[in-house]
């Protein structure tokens, strides 16, 4: 039963995070304003970590599940990409990078205020 009250946990942010993105539409696709959602109700206590820490484990050791309809996908439209292959491995080296940074950057910064 605890199992089923974590993935309606979930399953309820996400289908508010997509009712607001077809009832205001905003810019920003409904999935990431569920993610800030949830973030929100974690960070303000109403939803405690220990509430979807199961179902959130599964879904994180998963996640590698979650890309593949974008790598279908990018298979499919291959006749569309081929003539953008530099722009696109150039973009996606200079992001990680960017990622990787910002990531060290962070970590760093945590550790100096001994909040890790």
């Amino acid at each position: 039963m605890k199992l089923f009250r974590q993935i309606s946990i979930i399953l309820s942010i996400a289908f508010t995070g997509e009712l607001i993105k077809y009832i205001f539409n905003p810019p920003i696709p409904g999935n990431v304003i569920s993610m800030l959602l949830l973030l929100t109700l974690l960070i303000r206590g109403i939803v405690k970590i220990k509430m979807i820490d199961k179902v959130a484990k599964f879904l994180l050791d998963h996640l590698a599940i979650f890309f593949i309809p974008a790598g279908v996908s990018l298979i499919k439209d291959f006749e569309l990409l081929k003539d953008k292959w530099l722009a696109i491995i150039t973009i996606v080296v200079i992001s990680t990078i960017v990622i990787i940074v910002v990531t060290g950057l962070t970590i760093q910064f945590i550790k100096r205020r001994g909040l890790l």
